[in-house]
């Protein structure tokens, strides 16, 4: 297990850890900072020091953060999604490793509104907003919205770290999409803190095991394997479509990364490849 550096601890996470005006304090704090525009660094560093010094926030983080981004540079993945955005930490830190990797865009899907003016906000301060595309809506929504005009073909890598029980229709609806192919690359957060068990049962099975259930009509519902807070992470429990049966067919290749979240509570990224899709 890697050790954590207390000294870089995020303050604790309250009861009430978000959407209560911490996040429009993020963006005046941020803004308060010298030499921060056009620099994604200093941005990223005005981030940690407010969650470390005024409020908690709910962003990846540096040490599970430098997992993805190692990930990048060695994949240099030309259509890099994310699913859930917050207020921009990932998108920042993704977006600028993928653009000097030589990537061709970052789209972050959000679903929330006001979380999305965050994200664009900050996304401008760092200088990346010819790189980044930010889609407002349902992630299944957007997902289609991006297949329809074009704009995704093929997924080179993905970042879930949006409503917990929605990781594993989503991946579905990517795959019945024909968005997931071989070489794709996923990393799912939050895989140990609150944990996603139906998410990490999909991508660890055989086709085989994916098959019986298909076949037996053993999807599990939205929220199935979820403590009641995960399920309702967002104030109520999302409406998630069970019709979209994803492919059984496609065979991948999923392990733990342990690392931590910024509190230094224990959690981990669940890197995903995609090593064969059947013609």
């Amino acid at each position: 297990m890697p050790h954590f550096d207390e000294k870089r601890a995020y303050a604790a996470q309250e009861d009430i850890f978000f959407d209560d005006g911490r996040e429009e304090e993020l963006v005046e704090f941020v803004k308060s900072k010298p030499n921060v525009q056009g620099s994604p660094s200093a941005v990223l560093k005005a981030i940690d020091e407010f969650g470390r010094t005024k409020k908690y926030l709910m962003n990846v983080g540096e040490d599970k953060g430098r997992i993805v981004t190692d990930l990048i540079h060695e994949a240099k993945p030309e259509i890099m999604l994310e699913l859930g955005g917050y207020c921009g930490y990932s998108t920042i830190l993704f977006a600028h490793a993928q653009r000097a990797a030589g990537g061709k865009k970052y789209y972050s899907l959000e679903r929330s509104p006001k979380f999305a003016k965050v994200i664009k906000t900050l996304v401008g301060i760092a200088g990346l907003s010819d790189f980044v595309e930010m889609v407002v809506g349902p992630s299944n929504e957007g997902i289609r919205i991006l297949l329809v005009a074009g704009k995704v073909k093929k997924i080179d890598m993905m970042f879930l770290d949006h409503y917990k029980p929605a990781y594993t229709t989503d991946l579905k609806l990517c795959e019945s999409l024909g968005l997931i192919q071989k070489g794709t690359i996923l990393a799912a957060d939050n895989v140990i803190k609150p944990g996603n068990p139906p998410y990490l049962e999909y991508v660890r099975s055989s086709v085989e095991e994916k098959r019986k259930r298909v076949a037996e009509k053993q999807e599990k519902k939205d929220t199935e394997g979820f403590s009641d807070r995960a399920a309702k992470q967002y104030g109520g429990v999302e409406e998630l479509s069970m019709e979209v049966k994803g492919n059984p067919e496609i065979v991948y290749e999923s392990r733990l990364v342990n690392s931590f979240e910024p509190t230094g509570v224990p959690d981990g990224i669940e890197i995903t490849r995609c090593v064969e899709v059947p013609a």
